[in-house]
């Protein structure tokens, strides 16, 4: 097989998980907040343009048609933006166990740009 292939190793886990997925929706003007995963999420990037701001304040923008991967854990600290006019439309994947959030909710990093969202502080 041609091309450039990512491979994501989940990680070992004594729970047991399930392979899951969900559609996020970010309208426009809006963000998802300073947060981060506890697992591996793959996403693909349906509609719209999603601008990722990073731990380190490291900028990723990510148009309809692309994919990209989340790493897990507390030092992986990360927002959404939709700086765009359409919705953005995210399908992504993980394997999580069944009481499990999806994403836990943090302060912004010290060194992070504050994100200006309605709704956020930081």
């Amino acid at each position: 097989m041609g091309g450039w292939q990512a491979t994501v190793r989940r990680p070992r886990r004594t729970e047991a998980s399930d392979l899951t997925g969900r559609e996020i929706v970010i309208g426009p003007g809006e963000c998802t907040g300073w947060h981060y995963h506890d697992v591996p999420l793959m996403a693909v990037v349906k509609s719209g343009t999603l601008t990722r701001i990073l731990h380190d304040d490291t900028v990723e923008v990510h148009p309809a048609g692309t994919t990209f991967v989340e790493p897990p854990g507390s030092d992986h600290i990360h927002l959404g933006r939709n700086l765009g006019t359409e919705p953005v439309v995210l399908q992504v994947t993980c394997s999580l166990a069944e009481d499990a959030p999806w994403s836990v909710a943090t302060p912004a990093p010290a060194a992070a740009t504050p994100c200006g969202c309605p709704g956020h502080a930081g």
